[in-house]
């Protein structure tokens, strides 16, 4: 059984860390596209604009997360009726937000871009952005739940080719639409937002040939389940909400202290820091099915093997990782630094080699969020995403900054993954020995009655 787990944490985790690098690739390739073609402007616009992206994309993967664990413990345990009504719930709640993202879009789009502090052409590209992302936001809602369904109805192969599908797309349509076409700021959002329907084109094939185990039901929506989908989804919503904040405070400091080389500087820092963190989400996303079986199967000692598994994964990564950056950094960020700015290579590689000791811890936090939330304890992944995504960087941010400047921006944030690193093995500690034993779900006066003790 172990043998099994452990190939499977190989197929599932290897699958998913490739979806999302090619996510992460077609976002840094969005943001060249947009500069090279619209100018400074154009990226302005986009930086403004991107939090909406977030948003959308939080609330995606938490239906999607929070469902997709839900659906496969009760799958575990051949409850298949509340499985698909876990899907159910996670669809009609979908289509709920959806009409609400539209309705923003259309009556919206100019007071919230005013907010956010355009102006003039950059006002007129920015709104240009948030609303056709806004008139989209079925498409992307429905993609990531889709993807994560697919992925944890034994289907990982499949949900990865979608990811790649639709970030290859973006990208060929980025370029298509920008250059040749000459359709400015809306080919770019119009080629971000063509890229999830491409994904769930390529998920068709789950039910072409009859894979799927999951199905919509004719029910009224439980209160009950839904509000386990959201518990267990939390995070994922936290983590997306939280970076786009924790860069908006990172670039004002850093715009005082050092003026834009500063905020180039930490650009270049943060695009390195999306991929490594893409590939630390891969894994947990990829790992969490395994997570969710053996829990709903009662296996507590292949939880702790598959958790094993990713943890050895994650620190092995990290080294390597690291090892990288620390004796490239100079020509890694050579590469960001097209105008040969020498401030700016000085101060990018050192903030490289300070701000990715954080990685160290990082990976840490994420799956043992993960596994919290992957056997339906989520309350303390909450914790655990509040604390290292707003509790404790913004306040570390700002006093570390105060006392060292630069370098205690950077610094920031290893402080804050390797204080949270203490807070994550303390509450396993104390929590996993506890409710690994039973076989027991959130919610227990559930209609389905979901509290079955092995």
């Amino acid at each position: 059984m172990q043998n099994q787990y452990l190939k499977a944490f190989i197929r599932y985790s290897t699958l998913n860390v490739l979806g999302m690098m090619g996510i992460s690739c077609y976002i840094l390739a969005d943001t060249y596209f947009v500069a090279n073609g619209l100018g400074a402007q154009g990226l302005a616009a986009l930086n403004l604009a991107i939090p909406t992206y977030s948003f959308i994309l939080g609330i995606s993967l938490m239906l999607g997360m929070g469902g997709a664990t839900k659906y496969t413990i009760c799958k575990s345990r051949k409850e298949d009726k509340l499985a698909d009504t876990t899907f159910t719930n996670t669809v009609f709640w979908a289509a709920v937000l959806a009409v609400v993202f539209i309705l923003t879009g259309i009556f919206f789009a100019a007071p919230l871009t005013r907010a956010l502090g355009a102006e003039g052409e950059i006002f007129v590209m920015t709104k240009t952005y948030m609303q056709v992302l806004l008139l989209f936001a079925p498409a992307l809602l429905l993609n990531n739940i889709l993807l994560c369904f697919v992925r944890n109805d034994n289907n990982p192969k499949l949900a990865m080719f979608a990811m790649l599908g639709g970030s290859i797309a973006n990208i060929i349509l980025d370029y298509i639409f920008i250059f040749p076409l000459q359709m400015g700021m809306f080919g770019a959002v119009f080629a971000t937002c063509l890229a999830p329907i491409i994904s769930m084109l390529i998920l068709l094939d789950h039910w072409i040939k009859r894979k799927n185990n999951f199905h919509l039901l004719k029910i009224k929506p439980a209160f009950k389940i839904t509000q386990e989908i959201i518990s267990l989804g939390f995070p994922s919503l936290v983590a997306e909400v939280s970076a786009g904040i924790v860069m908006i405070i990172f670039n004002l400091i850093l715009l005082n202290l050092r003026g834009n080389l500063g905020v180039a500087a930490y650009g270049v820092i943060a695009n390195l820091s999306l991929v490594v963190i893409a590939v630390y989400t891969g894994i947990a996303q990829g790992i969490q099915p395994l997570f969710s079986q053996a829990y709903g199967l009662g296996e507590k000692e292949n939880v702790r093997k598959i958790l094993s598994y990713a943890l050895v994964t994650i620190i092995s990564i990290s080294c390597l990782i690291y090892f990288s950056f620390y004796v490239f950094a100079d020509p890694i960020v050579s590469v960001f630094n097209g105008e040969n700015h020498v401030q700016l290579q000085g101060i990018a590689t050192s903030g490289l080699k300070i701000y990715f000791t954080a990685i160290f811890f990082a990976g840490f936090n994420i799956i043992i969020a993960m596994f919290f939330t992957s056997t339906a304890n989520p309350v303390p992944a909450h914790i655990i995403s509040l604390t290292r995504g707003l509790f404790l960087v913004v306040p570390m941010v700002f006093l570390l900054s105060s006392f060292l400047g630069t370098t205690g921006v950077w610094l920031a944030f290893p402080v804050t993954e390797g204080l949270v690193a203490i807070l994550c093995a303390a509450l396993y500690f104390k929590l996993a020995p506890v409710y690994l034993p039973g076989r027991r779900l959130m919610g227990s006066s559930d209609n389905a009655g979901v509290n079955r003790e092995v």
